[in-house]
């Protein structure tokens, strides 16, 4: 089932659906409360909906299904906590990507087949100085002690912006962040592997441009030093 209340929205999501071979697209609809008036009677196993729509909006809709796996296809992020707390299977940011979209059918096919989804969580859930935010492991590059509060983190991401985790220890952080891409590497800093350039005995050089031609450099000390050698594969 799909609902979008724009047409030129629901047309794309209708033509990429139907390119998708597990999916056979029941029905398609741009009004909420028909949708709702309609469903009882229509047999389907999936939603995928847009969440900002006039009257009733999809976070209302997807409270209504009965616990039938949802996909929310959206352009605003900030409902992207929210969807999650529903237990959403996927939340698609628009415009959509046929690969995108691909990958939140197959976590929807493997929920409804009661199976695990072969994909891991990629992403967690904190709260920073500006509300909850959803971080997405591959978008992080390296989390620092705040100078103000330790116990306080900030976290930088790789398109260059910052927040402030408030009240969270880098063992918290470690047990969230997949063990196998990201390392403790001093007292005060953690990286993920995907921002190390090149390094030495005592120093990485990250991927992280501070100014034209200059690259961000941290300590390397050496508590942390075997275990960073380890998962770089030295």
């Amino acid at each position: 089932m799909l609902l979008d209340d724009e047409l030129t929205g629901l047309a794309y999501l209708k033509m990429l659906c139907e390119q998708l071979p597990e999916l056979e697209v029941v029905k398609a609809f741009n009004n909420p409360e028909i949708f709702l008036k309609e469903i009882p009677a229509i047999e389907f196993d999936i939603c995928i909906l847009d969440i900002e729509m006039p009257g009733i909006n999809g976070l209302e809709v997807a409270n209504l299904l009965n616990g039938k796996p949802v996909i929310f296809v959206t352009a605003y992020k900030e409902y992207a906590a929210e969807a999650f707390d529903l237990d959403a299977v996927d939340y698609v940011r628009k415009p959509v990507r046929k690969e995108r979209l691909q990958k939140a059918v197959q976590k929807a096919v493997e929920k409804l087949s009661g199976k695990e989804p072969s994909t891991k969580k990629n992403f967690v859930q904190l709260n920073t100085d500006k509300g909850k935010a959803i971080l997405f492991f591959d978008q992080i590059a390296f989390l620092k002690t705040s100078e103000t509060d330790s116990r306080d983190k900030i976290v930088r991401l790789f398109n260059g912006e910052e927040f402030m985790l408030k009240n969270i220890s880098f063992e918290k952080i470690k047990n969230i962040l997949p063990v196998n891409n990201f390392c403790r590497i001093n007292k005060k800093e953690l990286i993920s592997l995907n921002a190390v350039q090149y390094f030495s005995f005592d120093e990485i050089t990250t991927t992280i441009q501070i100014e034209q031609g200059k690259f961000l450099k941290l300590p390397l000390s050496e508590v942390y030093r075997n275990d960073f050698l380890k998962k770089v594969k030295i």
